[in-house]
């Protein structure tokens, strides 16, 4: 998943980058609305952080640029932190667009929390735990497995592997473009070549098929997970 973090506190950016990017997530940082803006009208993020209190144009001004009809943004889940605990700018910030809002300071585990709850609702899952056939993901405490007699067998995930996985998970049965997943994997600070995101794809299909699950190459769309007892169906 990538996100865009508005911060103009150069610290309590680097802190929360860091953070956000322990718990798997690419995460891309700018420490202006009026960048936010410009990045958003040509790059897709599945979510924003957006401190209130920035320069210039404010936190709840981009919010409102954000939801106009004509920006690409305009469903993106949008998570507003801010030392201002008035009601009334939690209720404008609301009222303008954003999904969520947390006071500072915060807890990291609440912020996570708080993102999973956005993102699963913006990919319209209702559950932390995202599962195809034997396989779940439980994205609450990061833990991957298979399930085999009834019992959960565990399957060790790297980073990126996880990245990918979840991915896949959001979007089965559909197929998952080579394009997104790359886009999933990184931000601006990092190189990672569109050949990488075969070599997790491929990763990943050595410790899926052992539990029934193949991971299929489809020409010109990208990725998808089947069920191998279905292949020849």
């Amino acid at each position: 998943m990538r996100l865009l973090l508005v911060e103009d506190d150069v610290m309590v950016a680097s802190g929360i980058k860091l953070g956000l990017a322990n718990a798997g997530y690419a995460v891309d940082w700018v420490g202006s609305g009026e960048r936010a803006e410009e990045v958003l009208r040509t790059e897709p993020f599945d979510a924003a952080i957006i401190d209130i209190g920035l320069p210039n144009m404010d936190g709840l001004e981009l919010t409102r640029r954000l939801r106009r009809p004509d920006m690409p943004s305009q469903n993106m889940p949008v998570l507003i932190l801010t030392a201002r605990d008035a009601l009334h700018d939690r209720v404008q910030g609301l009222d303008l667009g954003a999904d969520d809002y947390m006071i500072k300071p915060f807890e990291l585990p609440e912020l996570l929390a708080r993102l999973r709850a956005l993102l699963r609702r913006s990919q319209a899952a209702t559950s932390a735990v995202l599962s195809f056939g034997p396989i779940e993901l439980d994205t609450a405490n990061r833990r991957a497995s298979a399930q085999k007699n009834g019992q959960a067998v565990p399957i060790e995930l790297g980073p990126r592997e996880w990245t990918v996985m979840e991915y896949l998970l959001i979007h089965a049965p559909k197929p998952a473009s080579k394009e997104k997943l790359l886009q999933a994997l990184t931000g601006w600070d990092k190189e990672i070549t569109p050949n990488a995101v075969e070599v997790y794809i491929s990763r990943l299909r050595g410790k899926l098929e052992p539990h029934g699950v193949a991971l299929r190459s489809i020409r010109g769309f990208g990725y998808r997970l089947e069920l191998r007892s279905a292949e020849g169906e």
